[in-house]
């Protein structure tokens, strides 16, 4: 005779396993989910997004992104020794993490182009005043320390530049402003020269938003020195914003020398700012700064983004480039010494 069964086997549930494949399909759904929220954010501009609003202003911060993200992928390595199955997260955000960096790292190691043998150095200073509220004597103080030969300020007037004449005159500089007393100092750019480039020709353009203004002749002989400001890409200016960087390719391809300086409101990760500039180096990449953020002047320069440049065209290669602050400017001043060919 067999034994009654125990009470608690007919009430026992029957455990069903989940089918692996299902959860294995989700994690990988997770994984891949999580790496295209950080592409759009990372890599906007590999597929032309950058160009629209709200990828115009996040791309601008792509470095620190891509920091932020190889952190992520650290922590995520580290969850995956206690939960192996967590690996396809930390898999595919490297990936992406991977990419960003391989944009990125280059502007970090200088350029083995060699300047050109013998050719005469000129130094280019460019600082935006923060519509013209940057404190005029500190600036002509950097200047007469620095000594550059030419110097492009951008969100500065007629009226802003009335201050600062006076001071950079008794130190051999003459100026130009691209608007009048009348506008404001935040729609102007200031051009200043030092005596030593002689009698130099102006030309003022009206081709964008902020008119630019641009010198040639005398000591510079052909080439051409623009004093350039872009308006920022705010969401209701991102299509005056590509209209402008486009007007710089007039320059960067051309054939003819030329430098353009100052504010661009765009960094070497927006394709648009990339493809207007073909034709033209980047002092700052040039030089292995290209990660030295220009703006704001209240976070750590390895925060901010790089938005004010010196770009000229070949074979004009920089030499050094650096960064100052300016009292009263939410923009660090850039010296960069280029060797003209």
């Amino acid at each position: 005779m067999s034994a009654p069964p125990h009470p608690e086997a007919e009430t026992q549930p029957i455990r069903r396993e989940r089918p692996r494949r299902r959860v294995g399909v989700l994690r990988w759904a997770f994984a891949l989910l999580l790496a295209a929220g950080a592409a759009l954010a990372v890599l906007p501009d590999l597929i032309g997004l950058d160009r629209r609003s709200p990828f115009a202003q996040v791309i601008a911060f792509r470095p620190l992104m891509v920091a932020g993200l190889l952190v992520l992928v650290v922590v995520g390595a580290v969850i995956t020794v206690f939960a192996r199955r967590f690996w396809p997260v930390p898999l595919a955000l490297a990936v992406v993490a991977l990419i960003g960096a391989a944009l990125v790292a280059p502007r970090t190691i200088p350029a083995t182009t060699q300047p050109a043998a013998g050719g005469p150095a000129l130094k280019v200073f460019v600082a935006n005043v923060y519509e013209g509220q940057a404190d005029a004597d500190s600036l002509a103080a950097l200047i007469e320390a620095e000594a550059p030969d030419v110097v492009s300020v951008p969100e500065s007037g007629a009226n802003y530049e009335s201050e600062l004449a006076p001071l950079l005159e008794p130190m051999g500089y003459r100026t130009a402003a691209s608007v009048g007393p009348w506008e404001r100092d935040v729609t102007g750019n200031t051009v200043a020269w030092a005596d030593r480039l002689g009698e130099v020709r102006t030309r003022i353009g009206e081709d964008t938003r902020f008119p630019y203004i641009e010198i040639s002749g005398g000591g510079l002989g052909e080439l051409r020195f623009v004093a350039f400001h872009s308006v920022a890409p705010v969401p209701r200016s991102v299509a005056t914003w590509r209209s402008d960087l486009s007007e710089v390719q007039k320059w960067c391809s051309s054939g003819s020398p030329a430098i353009i300086a100052g504010d661009f409101n765009a960094t070497l990760d927006h394709s648009v700012f990339r493809d207007a500039t073909a034709g033209c180096g980047d002092a700052a990449a040039q030089t292995g700064n290209g990660l030295a953020g220009t703006w704001p002047t209240w976070a750590p320069q390895w925060i901010g983004p790089q938005i004010d440049h010196v770009l000229a065209t070949a074979p004009i290669t920089a030499e050094s480039f650096e960064t100052r602050l300016v009292p009263g400017s939410d923009h660090r001043a850039i010296i960069a010494t280029l060797r003209l060919p």
